[in-house]
């Protein structure tokens, strides 16, 4: 509501449904708060009127529509109106009114006692509403033909998006020289490129726009002077922030992408799990994903965070581990038909895709970064700036005579929907004692036998983080290629590997 009011939305238009009733019973137990002067403070223009009066309620709109701000219209009305025992009580509220109050409440009502008839005279008035629009959906069809833009325009209203950008810039990233760069970054970087290819994008962060890298040099910020602007100030407001991207996407014609701490997911979960349940591409740019983040300490470290989000339903959870992969899980976020997290790190990583290849290879959800070189007896799947540290160890390993194939592994969902064969090449079902299956997130632990099986070897996180500079904190935790390597082969030993 703050931030309509500050954008002077003046086309939003709210119905407050004011009956005075909750499920518990009155409002009076709950709350006493003077909604319409909180909305008036928040410099929206307000009305009221009585809602079981169309007229009044016609008038109340007018009003609204003729007032340049947002407006909030509090209808006072009778909850479970007409139903002669019970309206006006919470027993209306969720439950079923009974045989008996429907009969009676139809017979106050003057309605027939027929159940589910519609009376003519609604019928018709309906039925009349549903042609008014009819002249002016025919004008719109023939200025839409005669635009020459077509073609256009739908395609951007079905959100179709080309990922033309993605080949050029990966082109001219293999041509620089590869530096060390966090995923923030390297987001901030791919995002020049997609602004530029692509118009629909609107960007935004929730107060966090220099930490997120959300804001390319070419984006003008959307105000109440220049609603043409692409990017959105959201303010400390993540939660308004994803819903508001929600309702854009929902709308057609732009793709929203926001900003926050991967942590900070806690207070937008609500409207994420919409975004999941209404399949809106909407594509949330989630940074300092780690106890990489350093000294802000426990509160801001993410741990449950990945694994909690990648157990919701129709949601894409991408961490990339460097510039390239980060560009393509751009690409499969952008051409998705579902919501996307892209989890991104606060600490530069080295580049461990130095070579191009023509296939999208995070499309995959996981692949063979490295094979093992000696007879493979240790597959270590990693994701985001865990990549670097499977590799370091790997190299112990494999001076050790222990093959060690890694695996990175940027979205687990896109993994699980692979057919089986690829699925059993990069993590084959082997017997307890002849490979050892690793997994290495800078997180919880949880989840992850799906892919080490019961008898591998989980590393990670099971406890909150600590408050230190990002090498220290990875120190602590063991998550370091020597000490990674060294919690390998005695597991190994442990266990009977041979």
């Amino acid at each position: 509501a703050g931030l309509a009011g500050h954008l002077k939305l003046g086309r939003l238009i709210v119905l407050w449904d004011d009956n005075s009733i909750t499920i518990d019973g009155s409002t009076d137990l709950s709350r006493n708060e003077d909604v319409i002067a909180r909305h008036q403070s928040a410099k929206w223009h307000t009305t009221e009127c009585y809602g079981l009066d169309a007229a009044d309620v016609s008038r109340a709109i007018e009003e609204a529509l003729a007032d340049p701000r947002p407006s909030l219209i509090r209808c006072r009305t009778i909850i479970g109106f007409g139903a002669p025992n019970k309206q006006g009580t919470a027993a209306t509220h969720g439950a079923a009114l009974g045989k008996d109050e429907v009969a009676a409440a139809k017979t106050g009502l003057g309605l027939d006692s027929e159940p589910f008839s519609v009376p003519d005279d609604v019928l018709t008035a309906w039925r009349a509403a549903g042609k008014r629009g009819a002249i002016d959906h025919a004008l719109w069809t023939e200025r839409l033909e005669q635009s020459g833009r077509k073609d256009e325009f739908l395609a951007r209203l079905n959100g179709k998006v080309s990922d033309a950008w993605l080949h050029a810039y990966l082109d001219k990233l293999f041509k620089d020289e590869l530096k060390p760069v966090a995923t923030r970054k390297a987001s901030e970087m791919a995002l020049e490129a997609i602004n530029a290819a692509i118009p629909a994008t609107i960007g935004g962060s929730a107060d966090l726009t220099g930490s997120n890298n959300t804001k390319t040099r070419a984006l003008e910020p959307l105000t109440a002077d220049n609603y043409g602007g692409r990017y959105i100030y959201y303010g400390i407001r993540e939660f308004g922030m994803a819903a508001a991207m929600n309702g854009m996407a929902l709308h057609g014609g732009v793709i929203p992408y926001g900003g926050t701490f991967l942590v900070f997911t806690d207070y937008a979960r609500p409207a994420i799990r919409l975004s999941a349940l209404q399949k809106a591409r909407v594509i949330y740019v989630m940074t300092h994903d780690s106890i990489g983040l350093g000294e802000d300490g426990p509160t801001h470290q993410p741990i449950e965070h990945l694994q909690s989000l990648r157990a919701m339903p129709q949601l894409k959870v991408y961490r990339p581990a460097d510039a390239v992969e980060t560009a393509e899980c751009w690409a499969l976020a952008l051409q998705s038909e579902e919501p996307s997290i892209l989890s991104l790190t606060r600490q530069n990583l080295p580049p461990v895709r130095t070579e191009a290849v023509d296939e999208n290879l995070c499309a995959r959800g996981a692949y063979r970064l490295k094979p093992a070189d000696n007879n493979r007896k240790v597959i270590i799947a990693a994701t985001g700036s865990e990549v670097e540290i499977a590799l370091g160890a790997a190299a112990l390993l494999e001076a050790q005579g222990i093959g060690t194939d890694v695996v990175s592994m940027p979205c687990t969902e896109r993994f699980d929907a692979q057919p089986t064969d690829y699925r059993e090449d990069i993590l084959p079902d082997v017997s307890n004692q002849e490979i050892l299956r690793v997994s290495i997130e800078a997180g919880t632990t949880f989840g992850w036998e799906r892919y080490t099986g019961l008898h591998g070897l989980r590393i990670g996180i099971d406890r909150f983080g600590v408050s230190a500079p990002a090498a220290d904190a990875y120190n602590y935790f063991g998550l370091t290629p020597d000490k990674v390597a060294t919690r390998i082969t005695d597991f190994m030993r442990t266990r009977g590997f041979q």
